[in-house]
């Protein structure tokens, strides 16, 4: 399947969100990047049909997604930046909820529930109300309702908030298991959300579209940018004011600073390999500043 994001803007009165935003994807996971109001919140409602955009199109296989909206909607998946329960909801409850109203019925909907819940982790608490659940359980219990109609198309939303760092490897191990037959957008501003899963990477600058290739692409294009040197504490302090630093170690004699720069920082800077998160760090360095 190919999804087709053809000359998409979106404005909120005079603020415009997105402008002409362009690119396709067919099969695999694709990452969003930028940082926060970038536009990528507003993308990711245009593409699950919460919202419609100002001005362009988004096509599924060729055919305006309008034109297909019922087809369109059971073949999504969706998790979105923030999840409501109600109060009274169990974790089975709320799965049972979303099966209903994606029009699923009988039991392979409560083996798909006992599945997906077995995958993200959650058998033993689907009998406690959400209400009670932590932050990353309910991120969870969003990822398995996200799965629950089996999507050919999979949008999710800054899905590793509130993941603490052994969940978010499981999520990245899942994402990546069942993206093999199904196209996956995964927004995020977290580097490492995406590196080494995406096919490629969409980088989304003030509401346009950077860049987009492979996270390899990415990288091959930073060599002879990042540097490695070593400074002072107290020299550092002053030094990253005026300079981009994507890392720093303590060392021996003071501190191993990794810069980021077109040009070698200073003398004793020697070259290193490069990153994805030192590639973002490159692309957004103005936003970040900003």
């Amino acid at each position: 399947m190919k999804l087709t994001v053809d000359r998409v803007s979106k404005h909120y009165g005079k603020k415009q969100a997105l402008s002409g935003v362009s690119f396709e994807m067919d099969n695999g996971v694709y990452g969003l990047l930028g940082p926060n109001g970038a536009g990528k919140s507003s993308l990711i409602r245009i593409l699950a049909g919460v919202m419609e955009a100002s001005v362009g199109e988004v096509l599924v296989d060729g055919v305006n997604r309008k034109q297909c909206e019922r087809e369109y909607r059971m073949k999504l998946g969706y998790l979105p930046q923030s999840l409501d329960f109600y109060p009274e909801f169990t974790g089975r409850d709320y799965l049972r909820y979303i099966a209903a109203l994606k029009g699923l019925k009988g039991m392979a909907v409560e083996r798909k529930i006992n599945e997906l819940a077995e995958q993200v982790r959650l058998t033993g608490d689907l009998e406690r109300k959400c209400v009670h659940y932590s932050g990353g359980m309910k991120r969870r219990l969003g990822i398995a309702q996200s799965l629950l109609n089996d999507p050919e198309i999979l949008i999710l939303d800054e899905p590793t908030a509130g993941l603490d760092p052994y969940e978010r490897i499981k999520f990245r191990n899942l994402i990546s298991f069942i993206s093999r037959e199904r196209t996956v957008l995964l927004s995020t501003h977290i580097v490492s959300d995406i590196d080494s899963i995406a096919k490629e990477t969409v980088m989304i600058k003030a509401g346009k579209v950077g860049r987009m290739q492979s996270n390899q692409g990415f990288v091959k294009d930073m060599e002879g940018k990042v540097w490695l040197a070593r400074m002072p504490v107290d020299e550092l302090v002053v030094y990253q004011n005026d300079h981009l630093i994507s890392h720093v170690m303590p060392a021996a004699d003071g501190m191993e600073v990794r810069i980021v720069s077109d040009v070698k920082p200073f003398m004793h800077a020697v070259p290193t390999l490069p990153s994805l998160e030192d590639a973002y760090l490159h692309e957004f360095h103005s936003e970040v500043q900003g």
